[in-house]
């Protein structure tokens, strides 16, 4: 109704869930299919319901925006949709993300957060794909090398212990003997997020999938070194400029953040490469791509 009400040559739906008709075509933006291959995510009557709604809304689709490569090989490879329908077009990283500091600003944000002097950041959410009960148990050998020197911080709102669908992490950090290695953060405001990477000595990113992984990309660009794990659109993103570890291995994780923590040349490499590879994904080439899409649909 609202595509007839102003004349609309195109709908543009910036998340999976197209409408099943439309008067005008569609474009539909599919971030990642991480419910279409996570399969404690489809269990249950509704969530197959909503499943087969947003594919079908994808597959009527005029044509899909993706985030990668990699989703968009699973897009057409599990929605069945023709690949020249699927178009992956990057993100972006602000300009805000920089190693430059603002004095009085970083300060006074790492008073609101009571930030450590030394801390290695986690900056996500904490659904199971995430995978953080991996990079705690990494942190144990963390902390049996370092002490507490440097805490885990884990910022972004706190989960519910022991949902549907994610861990009971008080639970798990106790048992793992963490209790004073870990601590919450909580919400962080988008415009605390630069200083927060600025001033960590690592961010580590010990997700199963992602359709683009900003979190990462963003911590680069202020110069932050990252462990990430190896696989999909992480690898296609952060390329060589960041240390790739395998999402089960544990040991190897905690390996590659002491290593950062304590090899002063390998983190000042991983924060140049960083910048550098942040500095080519911005924001008006997504935009560019974006209406070139468009202007493919409507055709001019």
């Amino acid at each position: 109704r609202a595509c007839r009400v102003v004349g609309a040559d195109l709908a543009h739906v910036p998340y999976w869930a197209a409408p099943l008709r439309s008067p005008t075509p569609v474009v539909v933006t599919i971030h990642d299919i991480i419910t279409w291959l996570t399969p404690e995510y489809r269990r249950g009557a509704p969530a197959k319901l909503y499943q087969a709604l947003v594919t079908a809304g994808a597959r009527g689709a005029a044509a899909v925006i993706t985030d990668s490569r990699a989703s968009q090989a699973d897009i057409v490879r599990h929605l069945d949709l023709p690949p020249e329908r699927v178009s992956p077009i990057y993100l972006g990283v602000d300009t805000s993300y920089s190693p430059q500091q603002d004095l009085l600003l970083d300060m006074a944000i790492r008073r609101k957060y009571n930030l450590p002097e030394s801390y290695v950041l986690y900056l996500g959410g904490f659904a199971l794909h995430k995978n953080v009960t991996t990079l705690l148990l990494a942190y144990t050998y963390v902390a049996q090398a370092l002490g507490d020197d440097y805490p885990l911080l884990l910022a972004g709102r706190k989960p519910a212990d022991g949902g549907r669908h994610t861990p009971d992490y008080e639970r798990y950090i106790a048992e793992l003997g963490l209790g004073e290695a870990v601590r919450w953060l909580g919400f962080v405001d988008e415009a605390d997020k630069p200083a927060l990477y600025r001033h960590a000595a690592a961010f580590v990113f010990p997700s199963r999938y992602e359709g683009f992984g900003l979190p990462p990309l963003e911590a680069m660009a202020c110069g932050t070194p990252v462990v990430a794990t190896a696989g999909g659109s992480l690898d296609e993103v952060l390329g060589d400029a960041a240390l790739a570890v395998d999402p089960d291995d544990e040991k190897g994780m905690g390996g590659a953040i002491i290593a950062v923590l304590v090899q002063d040349d390998l983190a000042a490499d991983l924060r140049e490469r960083g910048r550098r590879r942040a500095a080519a994904f911005r924001w008006e080439r997504t935009a560019q791509e974006t209406i070139q899409v468009y202007a493919n649909v409507v055709g001019r």
